[in-house]
């Protein structure tokens, strides 16, 4: 069904697509670490490849499925340890003002 000459196939990519930054804004929320997020999205995309082997009976051979999961794996990737990376280079602040807890 992925294809970029039919409809529905423009829009299953788009779906994976949109589930790419979507699962970035996850890594963020959950993973924290921008070194890890490069682990947990492969291995994201492993269960997936596992879970479309099982379902289908058969490994996935067309060019289009392997096509739109690279770039779905680089943009899930690059766009959540972007995002984990703005979270980890924050200034810590520093008060320099003495505390009375009297």
């Amino acid at each position: 069904i992925l294809g970029f000459s039919t409809p529905p196939g423009r829009l299953s990519m788009m779906a994976f697509i949109l589930n790419a930054l979507t699962c970035a804004l996850a890594l963020l929320y959950f993973i924290r670490r921008g070194k890890q997020c490069l682990d947990f999205t492969v291995t994201v995309h492993f269960f997936h490849l596992l879970g479309c082997w099982m379902y289908n009976s058969r490994f996935p051979a067309t060019l289009t499925w392997w096509l739109v999961h690279v770039v779905c794996t680089a943009l899930m990737a690059a766009i959540g340890e972007y995002l984990c990376m703005r979270i980890e280079l924050r200034e810590i602040p520093l008060n320099s003002a003495p505390k009375s807890n009297v």
